[in-house]
């Protein structure tokens, strides 16, 4: 395609301009009197000129984005507390602890959900930027855009799982499902989450194997660690025995381990005695919760099933011959 060309008389009638810009020729033949410069304005002046604007107007574009990605962020870390969490307020430092652990999290989910964004927005910046400058100098766009399609198709057959991962790391680290130091339940792996990337999740389990797992494979998520704890007590005893005398002596073991210094802050509300909970052929089992500190409810669990089998030794509860004694626990401990 060809640009149309206009001859610019020069006022001495001695000269003329072959030029294709005529107001801008026009105006720098004015400007220097040069017919040289006045012929190459476009190429020596317009041109860089476009280029420069659209270098500036790409800056100023990247640095508006990058702002309105801030002040997303800054509202999202600095959100609400969630409403589950708001009655243990009241209770202890340690549940301001955890409230503040909740915080830390959220404000680093915000940070790195904030540094993706502004990477994503600063090479379409870049990417339209270079587009628009090399269309200014002259070349031929459509063999790249070509060439650019069709290796991203190839792209995205041959790299698709690695694709899958990213997105999906985007989807667990946006959504918080869990962090550095949950305890987690990814299903083939179990353990401490060690670090969590944008394609893979590193966890240690209670033989201390490193697991790696990628953020695409994962399906679901058991976070034992997120917000409070339930620590869950099955107690077995025989089938001739005073259960309701039995709850009371639970209750009160239970009561007198919550009103106690040592664990006032790691309880977070008063436990709960809920009567039985199954009837087998070896015995009945007995329930009793109790809420508490993501961190320390597999020490709270220990110390409850010490305490009750001492009290039930004391009290001459007989549990059932065959089952021993165990007892189960929900929240079993992965270290």
């Amino acid at each position: 395609m060809t640009s149309s060309r206009t001859v610019l008389a020069v006022d001495d009638g001695t000269s003329v301009v072959d030029c294709a810009d005529y107001w801008l020729c026009q105006k720098v033949y004015d400007w220097s009197g040069m017919d040289w410069l006045a012929e190459n304005a476009r190429t020596l002046i317009a041109t860089p000129g476009r280029i420069l604007l659209i270098v500036v107007l790409a800056v100023v574009a990247r640095a508006l984005a990058h702002r309105a990605i801030g002040r997303l962020t800054d509202r999202t870390s600095s959100g609400a507390m969630p409403t589950i969490l708001r009655p243990f307020r009241s209770r202890t430092p340690a549940a301001e602890e955890v409230i503040e652990q909740i915080t830390a999290r959220r404000t680093q989910r915000a940070e790195a959900i904030g540094s993706v964004l502004r990477s994503f927005a600063s090479m379409v910046v870049l990417g339209i930027a270079v587009v628009l400058a090399l269309g200014e100098l002259g070349v031929n766009l459509a063999p790249i855009l070509a060439s650019a399609g069709v290796v991203g198709v190839a792209l995205g057959f041959g790299a698709q799982n690695l694709v899958k991962d990213f997105i999906a790391g985007i989807g667990i680290i946006l959504e918080d499902q869990y962090g550095v130091g949950d305890v987690v339940d990814l299903g083939e792996a179990v353990g401490t989450v060690e670090a969590v990337g944008l394609r893979i999740t590193r966890l240690r389990d209670v033989n201390g194997v490193v697991w790696y797992v990628r953020n695409g494979e994962v399906l679901r998520v058991g976070n034992k660690s997120q917000g409070y704890a339930q620590v869950v007590i099955d107690m077995p005893v025989a089938h001739d025995t005073d259960l309701e005398r039995c709850r009371a002596i639970m209750q009160e073991v239970a009561d007198a381990m919550y009103a106690e210094d040592k664990w006032a802050g790691i309880l977070l509300a008063e436990p709960e005695s809920l009567g039985v909970e199954q009837i087998t052929a070896e015995g009945v089992f007995l329930r009793l919760t109790v809420r508490t500190t993501n961190a320390d409810q597999w020490r709270v669990g220990r110390e409850l099933r010490m305490r009750l089998k001492e009290r039930f030794v004391a009290e001459g509860i007989r549990t059932p011959v065959p089952l021993l004694g165990s007892v189960s626990a929900a929240g079993t401990a992965p270290r």
